[in-house]
């Protein structure tokens, strides 16, 4: 039942986060203003707890590493294989990359450090770094492919290597590693400024959630939907259960990658020639249905 709360908990907010778009509290300033305090504060304060007192040797194994890389492009293989037909190349880019781009940042590693303990979480915090290293430049690579633009991926990896939750991860693994420590006040501020980021990520997400009724194509949603939340979490059970990882390692990855589609794939998908309404729509769909198959992911790996 303290799931089933969870996740109930975790709509509400997504679904206040929408309300308060819609009647126009969550203005595009104010939700730039959330947006800014999940990603520069509140994000990396949580990724940054969760490593600073463990060794990358201890968190970043082979297996995590290979088994991470092989179910992120085995799903993206899938999707190429399922989308391949669809009418035009704009809506037939955005379903291949949402159908593997996770929601790591703003779903899938405060969720897990709400439900699970710090061990789990700092595997995931290691989950979030490598693939987010892994399915960005996927995502540009296909986008711009399929769509003939132009785009650059060393200007994609600059700017990862500024994301500030990358950065955390870096800082708190080197901190680890070296076997440094940090005052305990210190700690414990960052630690109480990380408890924000699971209900901030979702407020911002509910704000961006957006649907366009006449642009649903209900066979190619459903597809997404399909690959995203379900073959994607059922391929890294197989994958992480074959590679006997502990524990720790095998929640965080079946949990962070049957998180929902990134919204980030809108903001690619609108800078690359994807379909932004198609795109929106997926956003929208993954997530709702996320709750429910979260539940069923938690609930078995717990």
């Amino acid at each position: 039942m303290e799931v089933v709360g969870r996740l109930l908990a975790l709509l509400v907010v997504l679904l206040v986060g929408a309300g308060l778009r819609t009647i126009g509290v969550l203005d595009a300033g104010r939700t730039a203003v959330l947006n800014d305090t999940a990603y520069y504060v509140a994000l990396p304060a949580l990724v940054f707890v969760s490593t600073y007192d463990r060794s990358i040797g201890a968190l970043l194994s082979p297996a995590l590493f290979g088994g991470l890389l092989f179910v992120l492009f085995a799903t993206a293989g899938f999707a190429w294989l399922v989308h391949r037909h669809r009418d035009s190349s704009a809506r037939r880019s955005v379903a291949i990359v949402q159908s593997y781009h996770s929601n790591l940042g703003y779903l899938g590693l405060p969720l897990v450090a709400a439900t699970f303990n710090d061990s789990v979480t700092a595997i995931a915090s290691v989950v979030l770094g490598v693939v987010s290293l892994a399915q960005v430049p996927l995502t540009v690579v296909v986008l711009s492919m399929l769509n003939g633009t132009d785009a650059s991926i060393g200007q994609e990896l600059r700017g990862l290597a500024r994301n500030p939750v990358l950065l955390a991860l870096l800082a708190g693994l080197t901190i680890g590693s070296v076997g440094a420590s940090i005052p305990s006040l210190a700690a414990s501020g960052l630690d109480t400024v990380g408890s924000l980021a699971l209900p901030v990520a979702l407020l911002c997400v509910g704000a961006s959630l957006e649907v366009d009724m006449p642009s649903i194509d209900v066979g190619a949603t459903a597809a997404v939907v399909a690959l995203k939340v379900g073959l994607m979490p059922v391929l890294a059970w197989a994958v992480f259960s074959a590679l006997a990882v502990d524990s720790a390692t095998f929640t965080a990855t079946v949990v962070m990658l049957g998180t929902p589609t990134a919204v980030s794939t809108f903001v690619f998908a609108s800078e690359l020639g994807g379909d932004r309404k198609f795109a929106s729509l997926n956003v929208f769909v993954t997530t709702l249905a996320s709750i429910a198959t979260m539940f069923v992911l938690i609930s078995l790996v717990g």
